[in-house]
């Protein structure tokens, strides 16, 4: 089984409604470039608007719908804006179970993005395209790869694609976005 997981292109925002830039448009053309040639059967998007325009070329070009599952949407670390939002994240990394007020723990973050994984191990098919954001996907690698941390996601890029391959219950990672 391969998963493809992918992080959003570049967009305008953090809202759930924020557009790709147009720079991300672009960018969501080469992922789409990239995949094209896997035989993907199923794409599954987090509902965030950004998240479904950076797959929909692919989902085009090879005429594969996409499916919205909110379990994929972006982690929300804290109710309210806060300064010290990247050293709150860091601290998020080392203590799983540490959750701000209004956000979410890293470990909850991990087991909805893990039930993802789940669901599409189960699902008969062979070649997935999961659409995230850089929190969760980093969260999802590091449930596999215990040393991803804070310093693996503040190099993820916008996009970015890694190629999860299970022939048992841990997968071969491999980073493919080279943009």
């Amino acid at each position: 089984m391969n998963i493809y997981v992918v992080r959003h292109c570049k967009a305008e925002g953090q809202s759930p409604s924020a557009n790709l830039t147009e720079e991300g448009y672009l960018q969501a053309e080469r992922v789409a470039e990239l995949l094209q040639g896997k035989p993907i059967e199923h794409i599954i998007s987090s509902p965030f608007l950004r998240a479904i325009q950076s797959i929909s070329p692919l989902a085009e070009n090879i005429q594969v719908n996409y499916h919205v599952d909110d379990r994929l949407s972006e982690r929300v670390l804290c109710g309210e804006s806060n300064v010290n939002w990247l050293e709150m994240l860091r601290h998020t990394f080392t203590d799983l179970e540490i959750c701000y007020e209004g956000g979410e723990s890293s470990t909850s973050a991990m087991n909805r993005a893990l039930a993802v994984i789940t669901d599409v191990r189960n699902s008969g098919f062979s070649n997935v395209v999961i659409v995230t954001h850089g929190n969760l996907m980093s969260l999802l690698l590091k449930h596999y790869e215990t040393k991803f941390g804070f310093e693996e996601w503040a190099s993820l890029s916008n996009p970015d694609v890694y190629h999860l391959q299970f022939e048992g219950e841990l997968p071969i990672i491999q980073r493919i976005w080279n943009g």
